[in-house]
């Protein structure tokens, strides 16, 4: 995955993420090094300072495969919190490649049995720092 963007992510979710990534019920997950990869290069940051346009834990999202053109809008959700085919998990490869993106940022990312998207943030629809949601 040559030439990645930039990607932020805040403490919070820093914190829980790598909670997640110890334990044992996730750590042999299939796509557990590619977040674990994508935290690493993260800029880490206060959740005060995430720019509204970032996608975080718990944001919904509007984005395009521009591979295939079709748009989605998905809330960015923890493991065990889907469940609906409108959240994604932050463990699922499409939610790994979105964590931490700005709107209009893209990122060609390598999916299980070989194919790859190439995701485009269009918009943040709603995300909890911009409701001064800091403990979530």
């Amino acid at each position: 995955m040559d030439n990645q963007p930039p990607l932020t992510v805040s403490t919070l979710d820093l914190v829980r993420l790598e909670r997640l990534l110890e334990s044992e019920a996730y750590r042999s997950l299939p796509g557990i090094d590619s977040l674990r990869s994508e935290l690493d290069r993260a800029t880490v940051v206060e959740p005060q300072q995430i720019p509204t346009s970032l996608v975080t834990m718990n944001s919904t999202v509007r984005f395009v495969d521009d591979a295939t053109g079709a748009k989605f809008e998905l809330t960015l959700v923890y493991p065990g919190e889907g469940g609906t085919p409108d959240k994604v998990s932050v463990i699922a490869p499409v939610g790994s490649a979105l964590l931490g993106l700005s709107v209009g940022q893209s990122i060609l990312w390598q999916v299980p049995g070989g194919r790859q998207l190439q995701l485009r943030v269009l918009e943040v629809v709603r995300q909890p720092e911009a409701m001064g949601q800091f403990q979530r």
